[in-house]
């Protein structure tokens, strides 16, 4: 049976982005089910927002985890990320970082995109993640 649907590279052509927390090439494999994942905010379920950008990092994490446990799928499926950061630091990027290794451990991080941005949808939310992830076609929870 295939257990994953993808596998995430760092050709040796490029520097290994593994310190910051992703991977430069994810080759999903044909026939896999897909799932695309709204950007998903720091915010609680009630809609609260912390003013502080260590906690909203791993709020988003923990709502992606909740959004794609919702399909059967985990942080393992996910081989793309889109991450918008507001007021982008190096401090914040290692903020992220910690919060990605909490995540997926000593896993092979998926491909990300990090894009500054000035604000975004909500008053007072600092960062913003999207996700797709592959499933083995064979996997349920449609």
């Amino acid at each position: 049976m295939q257990t994953s649907a993808f596998d995430l590279s760092n050709p040796q052509s490029l520097y290994d982005p593994s310190g910051n927390g992703y991977s430069h090439v994810a080759d999903v494999i044909s026939g896999s089910r897909l799932l695309f994942i709204a950007g998903q905010g720091g915010e609680q379920v009630s809609g609260t927002l912390s003013p502080d950008f260590a906690v909203q990092a791993r709020q988003a994490i923990a709502n992606l985890a909740l959004a794609l446990s919702s399909k059967g799928a985990g942080p393992e499926h996910v081989c793309k990320l889109t991450l918008l950061i507001v007021d982008h630091s190096q401090a914040r990027l290692k903020q992220w970082v910690d919060a990605v290794d909490r995540a997926w451990g000593q896993a092979t991080k998926p491909t990300c995109t990090l894009i500054p941005v000035p604000r975004l949808a909500l008053d007072g939310m600092l960062i913003e993640v999207d996700a797709v992830a592959a499933l083995p076609a064979s996997s349920q929870g449609r």
